[in-house]
């Protein structure tokens, strides 16, 4: 179940099933990503502010708060101290407990993982591109590979993103998405001609079919919920985002 936190004042949002770690949502409340800065320097500072909350929530030093350059890939990687920049990366895998990782969006789906047995984790950018391309069940893969985690002891939790009720989209997307789990019924629906599918519950049933049992989905469509969340379809490509963030034990 999702409820809403405040960090001085401001919301963030959790699920209960992710007691043990720091992983969380950030809402309007509290923007840490507008790609369309530093052209604006009054919005610069708000987001160094906002990062400085949720560094000083975290208990970590801020140079070790990591977002890598998502570009709708399937490309996954794995934090390492020393290293700063993620180009081209869509998933990052987070090992280290003095570190973050966060990832951002305005529609598209977002995923943490986390293994309570390993204490690792990862966020996936989970998109039409990104679910097409199965990145979150790709992500527990590289988890179970490289760091004996076993779907069983992984939690999904999927956060606010487009719903069912909004995501409107083409015929060639709807063939890609419907390829990418064994049983696609439920996921999608025409309406008055128009296709509609479950990018949240498509995820979640890839995650199911590798094994990963305990899943969350959030309730919140950005969209129908878009003054509690960046909505990139609602707001003419805003270029303000939300974050999925992590923290290990």
């Amino acid at each position: 179940m999702f409820y809403f936190e405040k960090i001085n004042g401001r919301n963030i949002l959790k699920s209960d099933l992710l007691k043990d770690v720091q992983a969380f949502f950030t809402t309007r409340d509290i923007c840490i990503c507008d790609k369309g800065l530093p052209t604006l320097l009054q919005g610069a500072r708000e987001i160094s502010d906002n990062k400085k909350i949720i560094t000083d929530y975290l208990k970590i030093d801020e140079k070790f708060l990591i977002s890598p350059e998502q570009t709708h890939s399937a490309n996954i990687d794995t934090t390492i101290e020393t290293k700063q920049n993620y180009p081209d990366t869509d998933a990052l895998i987070l090992t280290q407990k003095n570190m973050a990782i966060f990832l951002n969006f305005a529609d598209c789906t977002p995923v943490i993982l986390y293994d309570k047995k390993q204490n690792i984790g990862a966020i996936a950018h989970a998109g039409w591109r990104g679910t097409a391309q199965k990145i979150a069940p790709k992500t527990v893969e590289k988890m179970v590979i490289n760091y004996n985690s076993k779907p069983e002891d992984i939690v999904a939790i999927i956060g606010p993103a487009i719903g069912f009720c909004c995501y409107n989209v083409g015929e060639e997307v709807y063939e890609k998405l419907s390829k990418t789990v064994t049983n696609f019924d439920g996921l999608y629906e025409i309406r008055e001609g128009n296709i509609f599918v479950d990018l949240k519950n498509i995820n979640r049933r890839q995650l199911e079919e590798i094994g990963v049992k305990e899943i969350d989905a959030c309730p919140y469509c950005t969209v129908h919920d878009n003054d509690k969340f960046f909505s990139y379809r609602n707001e003419n490509a805003t270029t303000k985002r939300h974050s999925a963030v992590l923290k290990l034990r």
